[in-house]
């Protein structure tokens, strides 16, 4: 897009917000919108479901259903999540709320850990690339500094709800730092954590707050933990 065009009085600048999408739609999919206006939508995401496309998922991700819903708009992910996390992902549904919505929106995530960790702390450990993997994290002292506030929530002995505030956002970083303390997620066999009670890391985005892009408004759109992490702590160790 051109910004250095002249303009004199009496110009009339026209600002197109259509875009085309260039992803293939796909209506059997079916994934929970938690909250929308005109600018964005927040799907409530299920885990498995990977964000984008892949090599390997081509037709069955986020942005194939948003392509069925919105034929007219591109996909504008504000917020990441890993296939397998579950949980709140804003969209955008323009550039202009895209560039608004762009580390601003707070996130609050829930984690089922192994064992029982304190009922609060922080975890300031710095996060580095593990050297032979392009996937793989690890703390290190030569990484990026990442911080993490954890609040817990219940346990049962077995295991640990943790609710999570990032101060940073490296990748993994949640699941990185929670084994570091000794209580990887449970269902993270990439990170120590075993699956004996679920298939998948036990990580949900259950909470987003963010200004509305139009009008300036707080809003926060909230998610209850699923069916798979609950189960966790209906059993006693």
């Amino acid at each position: 897009m051109r910004s250095i065009d002249m303009v004199e009085r009496g110009d009339v600048i026209v600002l197109n917000m259509e875009d085309d999408s260039f992803l293939e739609p796909n209506g059997s999919l079916n994934v929970p919108i938690a909250f929308e206006n005109e600018s964005l939508v927040v799907f409530n995401k299920p885990s498995g479901m990977p964000v984008h496309p892949s090599i390997r998922h081509q037709g069955d991700t986020l942005g194939n259903y948003f392509a069925y819903l919105y034929p007219e708009l591109t996909f504008r992910s504000v917020n990441r999540l890993d296939r397998d996390t579950s949980g709140l992902c804003i969209i955008a549904k323009d550039a202009h709320a895209a560039n608004m919505l762009q580390g601003c929106c707070k996130k609050v995530y829930y984690a089922a850990v192994h064992g029982e960790i304190p009922e609060s702390g922080t975890i300031d450990a710095p996060i580095a690339r593990e050297r032979e993997s392009i996937i793989l994290r690890c703390v290190r002292d030569d990484g990026q500094r990442a911080v993490t506030h954890f609040k817990r929530l219940k346990t049962n002995g077995k295991y640990s709800l943790a609710e999570i505030d990032l101060e940073t956002g490296r990748t993994h970083q949640i699941r990185v730092h929670f084994a570091h303390i000794g209580a990887p997620l449970a269902g993270d066999d990439l990170y120590g954590g075993l699956r004996d009670d679920i298939p998948r890391q036990a990580l949900h985005c259950g909470k987003l707050t963010f200004s509305d892009p139009m009008s300036g408004e707080l809003v926060t759109v909230s998610s209850e933990l699923p069916k798979d992490m609950t189960d966790l702590f209906s059993q006693e160790e």
